[in-house]
C-alpha cells in the first residue's frame, strides 16, 4: 500500500516536513535529490520554487512541476523519523 501524506511543509536548508495519514511525522532531505538529479536544480536558482511544494490530489506525491515531484514512499523510506 503506498503510504498517503496529510500535510507537507518546507523548512529551511530545502528540508520537508512531512506527516503521513497515521500520523508518522518525517524530516526529508530534498538537497541529495538536488545534488543528483539535474532537474531538480532549479529549485536552488528559481526565488521561491522550494516553498511552493504541492501534494498531488492522490496524496502520494509532492511536487513542484511537471519535472520535479517525489513519490510517498520514496520520503517515507528516505526521511528521518521524528
Amino acid at each position: 500500500m503506498i503510504p498517503r501524506i496529510k500535510n507537507i511543509q518546507p523548512c529551511a536548508d530545502y528540508m520537508l516536513l512531512v506527516q503521513f495519514d497515521d500520523d508518522r511525522k518525517v524530516m526529508y532531505d530534498v538537497k541529495e535529490d538536488i545534488n543528483v538529479i539535474t532537474d531538480f536544480k532549479v529549485l536552488l536558482t528559481e526565488h521561491g520554487l522550494f516553498e511552493n511544494v504541492q501534494l498531488d490530489s492522490s496524496r502520494t506525491c509532492v511536487y513542484w512541476n511537471e519535472r520535479i515531484d517525489i513519490p510517498s514512499d520514496t520520503i517515507m523510506e528516505y526521511g528521518k523519523q521524528i
